[in-house]
């Protein structure tokens, strides 16, 4: 190529793709000569295939480490960097622009606008303000209440291809055996086996403009379903973006979070059943002055748990185990499993490190603040065979599980074992349905 200036996507497997293709893949002005890769493991080394990159680029584009960056920045004569991923800080970001200046080049964020493709069909978008919100059931509220009024939907999921790029390029999913049949991770089966179970249909990948245009043939509604704290894929004309009170302030401190916040139709404050007068306070302030507009909705969170497993925590020393994504760069400290463990009288939550095996050490170093939780870490088999070593080689009575999916049914736990997860209810008098209705209403959708 000889393009105007040389370019460098940071990103973490999903989003830098999505914005490749519709920011650069046929922008004969730039030539992205990199893709950074950093917060999931085990996604460098690879290249981003000419099949997806299109003529521009016959040989595809290279995927490296971000530690790399510095040295590829003054290596290929890089002019400009845009930063492609979600959840960090805005001082994170800050720190990232200082180093890349330094390198030589000029820093930027992703163009939310032009990357949000056009449907022809209405989009709803649940979005958040971090990871570990509940969009996952906020999403599976949308779709319960778009089948209760007869239309046919599908969830689009927010990236996580983390394996043969070209294979995944548009992904379908209708049943537990087409997980099986795309080699998904422990973090793909928590978004889309809850989706499946309920009945819905599910489209993931990499060339969200494909996956999009394949669901419009078989939906009168697609629901964007977010990931992390990311701005929707889609131009949508509902947008949702969930907001936490026990993490109070997050909605302007990380990116692109404020964006979520300040242009959402719906502010959805979740986990009230949880929150206090002070963090409930904060949030609604925060709402009526960044976006004063938005309807505001209220959740509870109740952790889903039988009355016989609620009787085999009390007393128990337990393991909890909770989702990867929320407790490592989400930074909760608490999930559903945390949650049923305390709520339900555990004697004692124990210390995972101690019993830590190979790679899920690598985990509690990069992430030092989990705390007493083991992340139900997954992308590789032999992230697998370490997780379920290390709960096996744990001394308790009982494992709490807090996943999205059943971890049990995955991997062999030879110890007793209960499965805890959020469900939403709402607490005020406005709900997700009387939404819809609206956008139905004005969209002209009968």
């Amino acid at each position: 190529m000889s393009a105007e200036r040389k370019l460098l996507i940071m990103g973490a497997g999903g989003r830098d793709f999505h914005t490749f293709l519709t920011c650069y893949k046929s922008d004969e002005t730039v030539e992205v000569v990199a893709i950074t890769a950093t917060q999931i493991p085990f996604i460098t080394d690879r290249r981003f295939p000419a099949d997806l990159t299109g003529p521009l680029y016959p040989n595809g584009i290279d995927i490296v480490d971000e530690s790399e960056l510095v040295d590829t920045i003054r290596s290929r004569n890089v002019d400009e960097v845009v930063f492609a991923y979600s959840d960090v800080s805005y001082d994170y970001i800050e720190g990232k622009r200082k180093i890349v200046e330094e390198a030589g080049a000029t820093f930027s964020t992703f163009d939310i606008d032009q990357t949000m493709v056009a449907s022809t069909k209405p989009v709803i978008a649940v979005v958040a303000v971090r990871t570990g919100c509940g969009k996952s059931a906020a999403s599976r509220t949308v779709l319960t209440a778009l089948k209760e009024r007869g239309l046919r939907s599908a969830a689009i999921r927010h990236p996580m291809p983390y394996g043969n790029l070209s294979e995944q390029a548009v992904q379908r999913f209708t049943t537990v055996e087409d997980l099986v049949r795309h080699k998904c991770t422990i973090e793909e089966r928590e978004e889309y086996e809850p989706h499946i179970m309920a009945g819905s249909i599910v489209y993931a990948g990499v060339d969200y403009e494909a996956i999009v245009r394949a669901a419009e043939k078989e939906c009168d509604i697609i629901l964007w379903d977010g990931g992390n704290n990311d701005t929707p894929f889609y131009k949508p004309d509902l947008w949702i973006t969930l907001a936490d009170p026990l993490r109070a302030g997050d909605e302007t401190k990380y990116f692109p979070s404020r964006d979520n916040f300040t242009r959402a139709d719906a502010i959805l404050i979740s986990k009230v059943d949880s929150a206090n007068d002070e963090q409930m306070a904060a949030i609604r302030a925060a709402a009526a002055r960044l976006n004063p507009k938005a309807k505001i909705l209220e959740g509870r969170m109740p952790v889903s748990l039988s009355e016989e497993d609620q009787a085999k925590i009390k007393g128990a020393k337990v393991l909890v185990v909770e989702d990867g994504p929320t407790v490592t760069h989400g930074g909760m400290k608490t999930g559903a499993g945390t949650i049923a463990a305390e709520k339900f009288g555990a004697a004692r939550i124990i210390d995972p490190r101690p019993h830590l095996k190979g790679l899920l050490h690598d985990t509690f170093e990069k992430y030092p603040e989990i705390g007493n939780i083991l992340p139900a870490m997954g992308y590789s088999d032999q992230q697998i065979a370490d997780l379920e070593a290390s709960i096996n080689d744990s001394d308790v009575d009982l494992v709490v599980v807090g996943t999205p999916i059943n971890l049990g049914a995955l991997i062999n736990i030879d110890k007793p074992c209960v499965w805890a997860r959020y469900d939403m209810e709402y607490a005020g008098d406005t709900n997700i349905g009387m939404l819809i209705d609206d956008m139905l209403k004005a969209k002209g959708v009968k």
